[in-house]
């Protein structure tokens, strides 16, 4: 258990196909992982007939999938989806070229989850292989330790020093500053 974290290197295989509006000239999908990869850029691997024009299978780039120790509980979460996923980051280049750019890939949901909510990239959940979850998992069932949940107890007021005039004992005043306003009484002369 001296292993902070592992790595491996998983391919994103990327999807191209036309387009449905007239905005949009392709449509991008990641479709699959590929663990343990080698380097690859933009490599084409299939091309097919679509109704309305042509798919191409992309092994768009290679990342480093990198699992933490400390993060076991959001990779038990992406791992009880059905079918267990991985979760890869992209974003779109201000550029002329219509390619999405690898940011990420990461097993963790949490982690997904602040990527999403930045706004600036799209996340894509993949279906992971049987490898690719047996690693996960074996890496989760060595390192995660539930922890239990224990309540705050709070004080309660009445166990609190008793404050002449009752005033609120954090409030450094000579006088009860909630006394009502007709309890100061001047002697008549």
């Amino acid at each position: 258990m001296t292993e902070k974290s592992i790595s491996m290197p998983v391919g994103v295989i990327l999807r191209r196909s036309p387009g449905v509006t007239r905005w949009a000239k392709f449509s991008w999908r990641v479709i699959g992982v590929l663990p343990g990869a080698g380097p690859a850029d933009w490599r084409e691997l299939r091309r097919e007939a679509v109704e309305n024009g042509e798919a191409v299978d992309f092994h768009a780039g290679t990342l480093t999938l990198t699992l933490h120790r400390t993060d076991t509980e959001a990779y038990l979460v992406a791992l009880s989806a059905e079918p267990p996923v991985v979760f890869v980051v992209l974003r779109k280049p201000g550029g002329a070229d219509d390619r999405l750019e690898l940011s990420a890939i990461t097993a963790s949901a949490f982690e997904a989850q602040d990527y999403a909510d930045s706004g600036e990239e799209l996340v894509e959940p993949v279906p992971a292989p049987p490898g690719l979850v047996a690693w996960i998992s074996d890496f989760v069932a060595r390192h995660h330790r539930d922890e239990t949940f224990v309540k705050r107890q709070r004080k309660r007021w009445a166990e609190r020093e008793a404050v002449e005039g009752g005033a609120d004992p954090r409030v450094r005043s000579a006088s009860n500053v909630f006394r009502a306003p007709t309890a100061r009484k001047t002697e008549p002369r």
